[in-house]
């Protein structure tokens, strides 16, 4: 379980928190979704988890634990993340990449056995890009390059896993077998945390979301409760509708035009 009680960041220099507050629990079993407007926060939620970032304030757990009193390697052991833009320092084989992440398991010395090799197959298999294994790196598309990510976040099979915003780059087909992942992952006991700009698939998927704005927590619980059109237009400053998907029944978020002058 991931838990973040009253956190509060700020960035050198700046007047205004990043983050003010900020308290949720990502569980295991669970679909953990974080949603907002660009700005709200949701990126340097990350970082703080990841220790890029320091608390002004607060605390950040992992199955009870702070993450100040881990190393990097016992966090690593712990949450997997999938960021956003990551790049190596050079191209190397789909394979080679993925295996990266077994790096947390194997430390400097230890040579990687068959369990790695099978941990590594099987995120490349989960992530639906065995067919990429030989490529490099460097030959791959944006949408490829993403899929390779979350592949490398699997193999570090840690019990909880933190992806933002997973759907950069993917078509529709590989936007839902993406969220389909993560609902397998979390029923198989696993803590998920997606930040996500799909609101839609969030409710769609989602157990619980927390929803970002200015840095602060607006509304926060199961995606009937926080898929509230009159809030949603308040956070993102757009006039929307909130429907029923007709094939599930979650909640549906339709964005509408405004009126302009002809």
């Amino acid at each position: 379980m991931i838990a973040l009680q009253d956190v509060s960041v700020r960035y050198p220099g700046a007047r205004s928190l990043a983050l003010d507050g900020v308290t949720f629990r990502a569980a295991n079993g669970r679909v953990t979704a974080v949603a907002g407007p660009n700005g709200s926060g949701k990126s340097t939620l990350v970082r703080a988890l990841l220790r890029r970032l320091p608390l002004e304030s607060g605390t950040i757990s992992i199955d009870g634990d702070e993450i100040r009193t881990l190393s990097a390697q016992e966090i690593a052991q712990r949450v997997a993340v999938a960021v956003q833009r990551e790049e190596p320092a050079f191209p190397m084989r789909v394979t080679e990449y993925v295996a990266l992440g077994r790096y947390p398991r194997l430390g400097l010395w230890r040579s990687a056995a068959q369990p790695d090799h099978d941990a590594v197959g099987t995120a490349l298999a989960r992530a639906e890009v065995e067919e990429l294994a030989d490529r490099r790196t460097d030959e791959l598309s944006g949408g490829e390059w993403q899929r390779v990510r979350i592949a490398r976040a699997l193999a570090q099979e840690a019990r909880a896993l933190i992806l933002d915003e997973p759907t950069t780059f993917l078509d529709l087909a590989h936007e839902m077998s993406l969220f389909e992942l993560m609902f397998s992952l979390a029923a198989e006991g696993l803590a998920i945390l997606v930040v996500s700009h799909e609101l839609n698939l969030v409710a769609r998927f989602a157990d619980h979301v927390v929803l970002l704005d200015r840095g602060e927590v607006v509304a926060s619980g199961a995606p009937n409760d926080v898929m509230n059109a009159s809030l949603l237009e308040q956070v993102y400053r757009w006039p929307v509708v909130v429907t029923r998907d007709p094939a599930v029944g979650a909640p549906s978020l339709v964005p509408l035009r405004r009126r302009t002058s002809r």
